[in-house]
């Protein structure tokens, strides 16, 4: 009986299997110094303070700090702080944002670096797969991980997981080269390819391999490579945003400058006018902006992550709202990445188990004892695994194999694709059971079956493969321990049944593509699977499944013709990694906002490039993470909805603080202008636009975040990409919101300044006007369309809380004595604060009537 060998013994356990001598020492360190190692070459990594340079140019940051060092110069060391430590917060968020997004390339240089055993100088050696070269000999058995792209010498029934290049979700088989594949180029993906390459995983056999290219050279290192060319794009809304920022401060540079001669020339007060024109211009330059962005944006990627997902980049929260395209990858994301029997075939009948939970039925339960029988004892493959898992789930009272022992076994070969376990009965008899597994083919070449009752089981098989299994055949035969023969073909072989294994979809996954439908989002399939087996996992989720376009047809395509083919392709299969990407770049050359999710390394070009990339947190691997902009944590798909609804959500509500933001700015510069045009005492200084501006107003925003979404949220189909963030409705409305304050606040200023109210309890009772209107802005503004009763009965406890603090704060600003002297503030009648009270309840009655007339001129 043979003895059983495992591990790299099981590499020279055969005749004429010895390793080659490999290269000498000597050699390898020439080769190592000549080069390089076999890692992924270092890019230039930006560091927190070349990153910090970097955001110290975005013009709302500047804003921020010349905000600041402008009241650092005025004396005004409280305003100052407020503005330098919104500038910090904002500059500290971003780095800890970017720090992080450089840390791809290195997980994918951790992982191209395994240890590797390789022979040199005639003795095997375990180095550093860093320290891998051309030329070295490899030798590669069970969980290895391979160190560099091989060229495989001698293999025995080596078959590899190349998952995580490909996406395909069973193992290929690997075949020894001959000496013409030596002059060819080989690509992962697919059976018999006589290459194995960095990266992957040996899941069965062993076999001995010569280094043909190492780091940046092997096709894990192409992926790096394309990775670090990659630019990631700035966001639309920072883009919109940047442009806004820059004609309110041209506009306020203007006015304020304007402001300063006509108050020198015409009043002979230069310095007056120099505060005045100060005030004037940070009257109308929006410093909060950008806290009202970092606000937003945290407390989204905070919300986000109450339903398990991870926002890496906080900018991909708005842009979640205008996905018009989710390119999935097959397998890991739809699927689970775990191979499971989905169907048993004997030629008495069916019986599918993702149909039922029951108990394999009596007539399928040698069947599954024989898959079982027929698989490694302790099993690697990811099908071997299926087979126990289903015995042990759904074959009670299964006879244990604690009364058999395993005396021989038969591996693949590649003109036989069976294999073969022989085991000891317990009976004691002589006899031995002889169980087989492996393709139909196989397995009928082994039976000898007649003619029509082969064709009638391949036509069964060929029925499982187009619904996307893989398929396997199971036999049995009995012979005698004394005379077990050399081959397989030794063996009476009798058909016993088929295996249908799948890699089911994730719970969810079909209502998760329905809501992309109901909001108006293509769902694509990009995948390294095969096209029968992607084709089919597509209709189960619900996609609309037409004609399966491969990465051949692909790769024969133009840049025009590619273009086409994604506008109406909704299933992509055998892709390598380059044609992910380039199908993203074509989605997004024809306009559309693509949200690429995926989990392998063969996905984080295209999570990259996409304008969102979405990983799968669990299964996911670092390199996938790394370059994405969103993690699914739990890998449960049906997340993606959660998180572009609440994408869609964020946008919405960011879109109604900032027209809320521009509509307040209207009514505090024209106060702060119409004294200087109408010869009137100066209202506002500095300290009241500072107060207004970095307290009152950024607080009041909070309530829009804080905001329910919209009843249409997921009905309506994506917006436009290239919509501007300020529509013209929205800022007329917001113009319109703003000149109809300042009306009343003004008509409040001038009426009691024509009553001969005292200069300073004037200041007071237009500032109490002003931020009283502010709140009733907020209460307008709170929804598009729905009216002010709806929205109140909403639940939101940000605007109970902000209305409470602003009516403390407000309180002590007029009543506290040492606020009235810094804010030169009388003390206004009561029955002046009432009046001021009604006026705002009216201006917001009056809001609310335009609104309703308006319809939806605000969205």
């Amino acid at each position: 009986m043979p003895r059983a060998v495992t591990g790299h013994q099981a590499i020279e356990s055969r005749p004429g299997a010895s390793p080659p001598c490999g290269l000498s020492e000597a050699e390898a360190q020439a080769r190592l110094l000549a080069e390089g190692p076999n890692e992924l070459p270092r890019s230039g990594r930006r560091t927190p303070l070349r990153i910090a340079v970097e955001i110290m140019r975005e013009p709302m940051l500047a804003l921020l700090l010349g905000g600041g060092a402008v009241y650092l110069l005025l004396g005004d060391l409280q305003e100052a702080l407020i503005l330098l430590c919104f500038a910090t917060l904002s500059i500290a968020i971003t780095i800890v944002q970017e720090a992080r997004t450089e840390r791809v390339l290195e997980a994918l240089r951790d992982l191209t670096s395994p240890r590797a055993l390789v022979v040199r100088d005639g003795q095997r050696r375990r180095i550093a797969g860093r320290d891998v070269v051309r030329g070295d000999i490899v030798l590669l058995v069970e969980g290895d991980r391979v160190p560099a792209d091989l060229l495989l010498v001698q293999g025995r029934d080596l078959q590899v997981d190349e998952s995580l290049l490909t996406g395909e979700s069973v193992p290929v088989r690997k075949a020894a080269a001959t000496p013409a594949d030596r002059a060819g180029k080989h690509r992962p993906g697919g059976d018999d390819v006589p290459a194995v390459f960095s990266g992957s995983l040996v899941v069965r056999g062993s076999g001995i391999g010569e280094v043909v290219a190492t780091g940046a050279r092997t096709e894990i290192g192409a992926i790096g490579q394309a990775l670090s060319s990659l630019e990631s794009e700035a966001p639309r809304l920072q883009k919109q945003t940047r442009h806004l920022v820059r004609l309110f401060a041209l506009a306020g540079a203007v006015v304020s400058a304007l402001a300063m001669l006509l108050y020198g020339l015409l009043r002979g007060g230069w310095l007056d006018g120099i505060l005045a024109g100060i005030a004037l211009g940070m009257s109308m330059l929006p410093e909060e902006f950008p806290m009202v962005l970092t606000i937003f944006m945290a407390m989204g990627a905070w919300r986000i992550s109450q339903v398990r997902v991870l926002t890496r980049r906080a900018a991909a929260i708005e842009t979640l709202g205008s996905a018009t395209v989710l390119c999935t990858d097959k397998t890991g994301t739809l699927t689970r990445n775990q191979m499971a029997v989905a169907e048993l075939r004997t030629p008495g009948g069916v019986f599918s188990l993702l149909k039922t939970s029951d108990v394999v039925p009596e007539a399928f339960r040698e069947l599954v004892e024989l898959g079982v029988l027929a698989s490694a004892e302790v099993p690697f493959d990811p099908m071997e695994k299926a087979f126990y898992e289903l015995a042990a789930e759904r074959l009670p009272g299964r006879p244990g194999a604690s009364g058999r022992r395993l005396i021989r076994s038969y591996g693949l070969r590649p003109e036989l694709l069976a294999m073969s376990n022989v085991w000891r009965t317990s009976a004691g008899d002589g006899d031995c059971l002889v169980a087989a597994k492996g393709s139909p083919e196989a397995i009928l070449k082994l039976c000898r079956l007649g003619a029509d009752q082969a064709v009638s089981i391949r036509k069964d098989a060929d029925a499982m493969a187009a619904e996307g299994l893989r398929v396997l055949g199971v036999a049995r035969a009995s012979h005698a321990e004394s005379e077990l023969a050399d081959e397989q073909t030794g063996f009476a072989f009798e058909f016993v049944g088929l295996f249908g294994l799948a890699d089911p979809l994730r719970p969810g996954v079909q209502d998760a593509v329905a809501s992309c439908r109901s909001a108006g989002i293509r769902v694509l399939m990009v995948t390294g699977d095969y096209p029968a087996t992607a084709k089919a996992i597509a209709r189960e989720a619900g996609l609309d499944v037409g004609d399966v376009t491969t990465g051949e047809e692909l790769r024969a395509l133009g840049p025009a013709s590619l273009s086409k083919a994604v506008k109406t392709t909704t299933v992509f299969a055998r892709i390598m990694p380059d044609q992910k990407l380039a199908i993203v770049n074509a989605l997004k050359a024809n306009g559309d906002v693509v949200a690429m999710t995926g989990d392998g390394i063969n996905d984080a070009p295209s999570l990259k490039a996409a304008d969102i990339g979405v990983a799968m947190g669990g299964r996911g691997t670092d390199v996938a993470r790394e370059a994405s902009s969103i993690v699914l944590l739990d890998d449960d798909f049906g997340s993606i909805v959660k998180t572009i609804r609440l994408g869609r959500r964020i946008y919405d509500n960011l879109r109604k603080a900032m027209r809320f933001i521009i509509a307040v700015h209207v009514p505090i510069a024209g106060l702060a202008l119409m004294p200087l045009l109408l010869g009137l005492p100066i209202l506002f200084g500095p300290i009241h636009i500072a107060f207004l501006e970095m307290v009152i107003d950024p607080v009041c925003s909070l309530v829009f975040e804080a905001e329910g979404e919209e009843e249409d949220t997921m009905k309506r189909a994506p917006r436009d990409p290239e919509e501007a963030l300020f529509t013209r409705p929205l800022v007329a409305w917001s113009l319109a919101q703003g000149l109809l304050t300042l009306a009343v606040v003004a008509a409040i200023f001038l009426l009691g300044l024509n009553s001969g109210i005292a200069e300073n309890e004037l200041r007071a009772l237009t500032f109490f006007a002003l931020v009283v209107s502010i709140i009733g802005l907020v209460l307008v503004n709170r929804a598009f369309s729905a009216s002010l009763i709806s929205a109140l009965s909403r639940p939101n406890r940000a605007l109970a809380a902000v209305i409470a603090l602003d009516s403390v704060v407000l309180a002590l600003v007029l009543l506290w004595p040492s606020a009235n002297l810094l804010f030169q503030f009388g003390s206004p009648r009561l029955i002046d604060l009432a009046a001021v009270l009604a006026a705002a309840i009216g201006l917001v009655a009056l809001l609310e009537f335009l609104k309703y007339l308006g319809g939806r001129l605000s969205a």
